[in-house]
């Protein structure tokens, strides 16, 4: 079964560095087999066998023990990933895919943590939560955005990573 993991806050702004080959060898040492990554950021394209048992715990831990720091590593298999890209509320209406992003939550929220965020909260952006997602349409950009990592852990009592949608299809048509 082909998996994606979606390390979260490595190799940005020189923080958490860890090279793609080494990346790739933690992956395969936990058990993951044809091991790929897409650019420098945390994406991991591998196979194991159904529910990866265990894989993100064993490579968050080795990233600890070899590198010093603790990301986390949020899992999704293709078809997983498949109902992502199938579940965006934004499209076919927002032509300008540039400014999609998604959330990828490490556990689903529960009903009334979504029901208690601010949809006002960074005007004018948007964001839907669908089951372990959370699809942004953000037009002045992430930069600009207070839809953040950390405004959506605190709320949602989970972790999230981010992806653009132009990753996403990529990291989709990588999985065939």
């Amino acid at each position: 079964m082909t998996h994606v993991a979606l390390l979260r806050g490595i190799n940005v702004g020189g923080k958490n560095t860890l090279p793609m080959k080494d990346l790739v060898k933690i992956f395969g040492d936990a058990g993951g087999t044809s091991v790929r990554t897409y650019i420098q950021s945390g994406n991991v394209i591998f196979e194991a066998p159904a529910g990866a048992p265990g894989i993100g715990d064993k490579v968050a831990a080795a990233i600890t023990k070899r590198f010093g720091f603790r990301i986390p590593v949020i899992l999704r298999t293709s078809q997983q990933l498949l109902k992502t890209i199938r579940n965006n509320p934004f499209l076919p209406a927002v032509a300008d895919q540039r400014w999609l992003h998604v959330y990828f939550l490490a556990d689903a929220p529960n009903a009334g943590a979504i029901a208690g965020l601010d949809p006002a909260r960074s005007t004018p952006d948007v964001f839907h939560v669908r089951g372990q997602e959370i699809y942004l349409h953000l037009p002045n950009g992430m930069g600009r955005s207070k839809l953040t990592n950390a405004y959506f852990d605190s709320k949602l009592s989970t972790i999230s990573t981010a992806r653009n949608w132009a990753t996403i299809l990529k990291l989709s048509e990588m999985m065939e």
